[in-house]
């Protein structure tokens, strides 16, 4: 259970015996599934995952499995509009004014180090892209076509129209599905990964050197939880916004990463740092996925005002609907509570509406579908989950904690993005930190063996329909309980009614997790609940204002005394 402890008027807590590997003991040892081995094991299948598979595998030191809990062409990349952030342009950029941006929107706690590796290795990384044959837009001249969004002080913003995710990750299927070194597991869920627990050694977050061996994972065919060998294992599962009820990534989006490597005694970081998108359309229907209207409109000129045509982004900062996400997201959220309002709007009305049309083919016709022509109407917006500014603990080689473990693209915390991450920094950061991944790992793998001792997991149980309901039902109150508690704007009490509804969920499920079958639904459900605990852990921890997490009991901007 979870208990506070009163100290000094401030919450103290202890955690004890929760979200920890001790139950799954019971599940391991009897019914003998397949083994696999593999030198690589890749879990999570974005712009991460795939960029570094093609990298060891072009090193041709061993064999590559690429596992992705659906099919290969549905991640958070294929989801990203607006582009890859890289000094391109060094008649007027340069790598200074890219790392100062990006350390001004991430409240002066990123990591310098980790953001100047970003920064400066950027361009290779892209170069990398375009050469497995991803295609990013060139004006008349034949220069790349470059975009400015919130927080950029210059254009910088390599894309493909409004759908630059969708490219990149099309361009990299298409070369990991050539690519004779890779096995592509699609439809395969990680259930956890291994380390020496599993072969009966207590380990304990104080625990030295522990190491992983692979992973334990759900094969769909037969039903039964398949053991995983490996020398290297990289974990790439992407982000965490299905946590909240409504958010613009795609239902896959349940920290299963970060679940797993928490629950295996790794190290998590900056967990209190979840990014909310300003501008996502307002559709009360469509809200898991909701639809991103991309910072690059506002890059663009897109302007932010009230459904009366009032502008309001000049009381908040003085880059008006450029600034940083955190700022534009509170100070939407602010503008809605004042006026009652159920959303803002963004007005392109002003600019040439076939230049409109021309970048924005993918928004233009979905807000046509709602019979809002944007050339002539306004976009109605609103702030939606959208990005985990923390994650796995990793260093400039993406090692995590575990040895033996690498963790890469947004499941990660490089410290790249500090209190907030500045528009189009996660492509990069994605591909700059697997090409560090893959020359790290390839110098090391030699050192490792299969570790054989590894026990098989046990499939016994089975999982009724009432059973199933109560997984669906649960589900949705995590979203409720975080988004209602743990959104954009927190406080003190908020934050505690949030620990105990999700004390009291972990409890239920974590009871029926003992005795059923693993599934991909009640597996996603834990990993869902231990995220929202790590979030709300982290904001309890976090006594003052900073970046994207905002508390009412330490404010420090002036607009919250109005």
């Amino acid at each position: 259970m979870w208990c506070f402890v009163s100290c000094n008027s401030h919450f103290e807590y202890i955690h004890v015996a929760i979200f920890d590997l001790g139950c799954l003991s019971l599940h391991i040892l009897k019914h003998a599934s397949m083994i696999r081995k593999f030198d690589f094991l890749i879990i999570g299948s974005g712009v991460a995952g795939m960029s570094y598979a093609l990298k060891v595998a072009e090193a041709n030191k061993g064999t590559v499995a690429l596992v992705c809990k659906t099919s290969l062409d549905e991640s958070n990349t294929s989801k990203a509009q607006g582009g890859i952030a890289s000094v391109t342009n060094m008649a007027v950029d340069n790598f200074e004014k890219h790392i100062h941006d990006t350390m001004v929107a991430g409240d002066y706690i990123s990591s310098p180090e980790a953001v100047r590796q970003v920064v400066e290795n950027g361009p290779a990384c892209i170069r990398d892209l375009i050469r497995w044959g991803v295609n990013f837009d060139k004006n008349s001249d034949g220069e790349f076509d470059l975009h400015r969004e919130g927080g950029h002080s210059e254009f910088r913003i390599l894309h493909h129209a409004d759908y630059t995710g969708f490219e990149i990750q099309r361009g990299l299927m298409e070369s990991v599905r050539r690519h004779p070194n890779i096995t592509i597991l699609e439809n395969h869920f990680a259930v956890e990964i291994i380390t020496q627990h599993h072969l009966g050694i207590e380990v304990t977050r104080k625990t030295p050197n522990i190491e992983c061996y692979g992973a334990y994972i759900l094969n769909p065919e037969t039903e039964k939880i398949d053991t995983f060998l490996s020398k290297i294992t990289l974990i790439a599962t992407g982000g965490t916004g299905s946590i909240y009820a409504t958010t613009t990534t795609p239902t896959i989006a349940t920290g299963d990463g970060l679940a797993l490597v928490y629950r295996a005694k790794g190290t998590v970081k900056d967990m209190e740092f979840v990014q909310f998108h300003p501008t996502a359309l307002y559709s009360p229907g469509e809200t898991h996925p909701a639809y991103l209207i991309t910072e690059a409109m506002r890059g663009y000129g897109g302007i932010l005002r009230l459904p009366n045509g009032k502008e309001f982004m000049h009381k908040y900062d003085k880059r008006l609907s450029l600034a940083p996400r955190d700022i534009v997201a509170r100070a939407i959220d602010n503008e809605m509570k004042k006026h009652g309002l159920e959303h803002v709007c963004l007005d392109v009305t002003h600019k040439d509406p076939e230049q409109t049309k021309l970048h924005f083919p993918n928004i233009y016709a979905k807000c046509l579908s709602m019979g809002i022509d944007i050339t002539k109407q306004y976009i109605p917006v609103v702030p939606c989950a959208h990005y985990m500014c923390g994650g796995i603990e990793v260093d400039l080689n993406a090692c995590s904690s575990i040895k033996r473990l690498y963790a890469v693209g947004e499941c990660s915390c490089t410290g790249l993005h500090g209190g907030n991450r500045l528009a189009s920094n996660s492509l990069t950061e994605a591909v700059v930190y697997a090409d560090a991944a893959a020359k790290h790992s390839l110098s090391v793998i030699d050192q490792y063996e299969f570790n054989n001792q590894v026990p098989e997991w046990n499939d016994e149980g089975t999982l009724s329909n009432e059973e199933q309901v109560l997984i669906a039902q649960d589900m949705k109150e995590v979203g409720q309980i975080m988004s209602n508690y743990v959104g954009i704007v927190r406080s003190d009490l908020r934050l505690k009614r949030a620990w105990t509804r999700l004390d009291l969920l972990y409890e239920e499920t974590e009871e029926l997790f003992k005795r059923v079958k693993a599934t991909r639904d009640i597996c996603e459900l834990r990993n869902m609940i231990n995220v929202g605990y790590l979030i709300t852990r982290k904001a309890i921890e976090r006594k003052e204002c900073r970046g994207l997490h905002y508390t009412i009991d330490y404010p420090k901007h002036a607009y919250d005394k109005e």
